[in-house]
């Protein structure tokens, strides 16, 4: 087994990784910017470096990290996700210098990162694709022309894009051609690289993606689907599983291709195969080939640790289970708690916790790094905690949510919580049916007003007195 791992990350993720290595008895080691020297993951690990001033490019330098895992003893290197978790580099970097990487292979990273290729692959195996460019696009002259083939609206889309950047709708000759020089720029400064591509927009989809783990020894299952249409702009706020739209018959569908896609690429470990899913039919949109953020729902609804089984997977071992021992039970529902203000478009609201309280009872679980006291710095993602609820029925898992994010206090920063209380009464998520348009749709779930208790007042009148007299 693997002894000890490099978290080539931070925040709650890093906080994620440490709890599975300390019920495994492995040995964490956390890195860290001189911005999180006081975070979470730097004060659970049982070892924890400094790589740096630069809060973001150390993160970002596959060479550093794994330099340091290899003079720290370390075995394994976790990437979590986002930074450099679907890196190609990092993973063949690892295997130059005799560190598991936990995640798939460089050759598997590369080939599902560039989306052209993964498009080109899925349709190989039989797995339905949007309409859209084969290939990279040459020039604006040649995404005009694909256009009109394709037919408006359609999707720029960064070839090695993600996370919601590098993509734009254009309705239009005019608004393809002024968002060409926008999706090139983000792409590059963001991936470092200016291929684009073009696929048909299918208006107003669910967003359906479903969690696979996959071994060495040819074993792959999938853990059932994830509900990501609740988003904004392509960024998922709330998600669900399994999800409350799908009949038994779409669910077994959408399952079986998610296996055939990772079987069609030779994948190891944990993977998401994202769908779209419009009047009936089902596209493939992308795999990620990292955990994800809402790993957690799976996590909830079928009693499997996905970190661990990444782990072991990346130990050499097979899978703990088959697909015949998987099943779902109840409903479950994650809550990305952002330090945003919902009600000034979403603006970060980064600074220092005054106070933080987890809800807790029943069916809830929270991941964060954050504590009372804790400054959230401006340089990094302003998600402050994932709040997770389960319940046998969707009936009251959406009550549990209420009352766990009511049950919450986090003041010092805005936050996104209230605004989730107002979309779980909204009666047509409560039916269980909406699709991507659904916050664009309903603005007037912004106009809700925050009802302070009192001794939450008297908190912030107390904080405002010693702010006054300069305590």
């Amino acid at each position: 087994m693997i002894k000890k791992i490099l978290i080539a990350n931070r925040g709650e993720i890093a906080v994620r990784i440490i709890r599975a290595c300390a019920e495994m008895g492995i040995r964490s080691v956390a890195v860290y910017t001189d911005p999180d020297r006081w975070a979470l993951h730097v004060k659970r690990a049982d070892e924890a470096y400094n790589i740096g001033s630069d809060p973001l490019a150390c993160y970002l330098n596959p060479r550093q990290l794994v330099n340091l895992a290899v003079e720290t003893g370390c075995d394994a290197l976790h990437p979590g996700y986002g930074f450099l978790s679907e890196n190609a580099e990092l993973a063949r970097i690892c295997a130059e210098r005799g560190i598991r990487f936990i995640g798939p292979s460089a050759e598997v990273i590369s080939r599902m990162g560039d989306k052209t290729e993964a498009r080109r692959s899925m349709i190989a195996a039989g797995v339905p694709v949007t309409p859209g460019t084969e290939g990279n696009l040459a020039d604006l002259h040649e995404a005009l022309a694909e256009a009109a083939r394709i037919g408006y609206p359609v999707m720029l889309k960064a070839t090695s894009g993600g996370g919601g950047r590098g993509i734009r709708r254009c309705n239009s000759q005019a608004e393809l051609e002024q968002a060409w020089p926008r999706v090139i720029s983000e792409a590059t400064k963001a991936f470092g690289s200016a291929d684009v591509f073009l696929e048909k927009c299918i208006v107003n989809p669910k967003h359906i993606e479903a969690q696979i783990l996959a071994d060495s020894h040819g074993n792959v299952v999938h853990l059932f689907e994830r509900d990501c249409s609740i988003q904004r702009r392509n960024q998922k706020l709330i998600e669900i599983a399994p999800s409350p739209q799908l009949t038994p018959e779409q669910r077994a569908y959408i399952g079986d291709l998610a296996v055939r896609a990772a079987q069609a690429v030779g994948y190891e470990n944990a993977g998401t195969v994202e769908f779209l899913l419009a009047e009936g039919e089902v596209y493939f949109m992308e795999m990620n080939t990292r955990v994800q953020v809402e790993h957690t729902i799976s996590e909830q609804i079928t009693g499997i640790d996905i970190v661990r089984e990444q782990i072991r997977i990346a130990a050499g071992l097979p899978l703990s289970f088959g697909q015949e021992d998987v099943r779902h039970r109840g409903f479950a529902i994650q809550f990305r708690i952002n330090a945003e203000d919902p009600k000034n478009g979403f603006l970060p609201s980064f600074g220092k916790i005054t106070r933080y309280y987890a809800p807790g009872g029943p069916g809830v679980r929270v991941d964060t790094a954050i504590y009372t006291g804790y400054s959230i710095p401006p340089h990094f993602d302003s998600m402050c905690l994932k709040l997770i609820v389960w319940a046998l029925t969707w009936e009251e898992a959406l009550e549990r949510g209420l009352r766990a994010l009511d049950d919450m206090r986090l003041q010092g920063v805005k936050t996104t919580a209230a605004y989730y209380q107002e979309i779980l009464r909204n009666p047509e998520f409560r039916s269980g049916v909406f699709d991507t348009s659904f916050v664009e749709n309903h603005p007037e779930l912004l106009n809700y007003s925050i009802k302070r208790k009192p001794e939450e007042l008297a908190l912030a009148i107390a904080t405002a007195l010693a702010a006054h007299a300069g305590l």
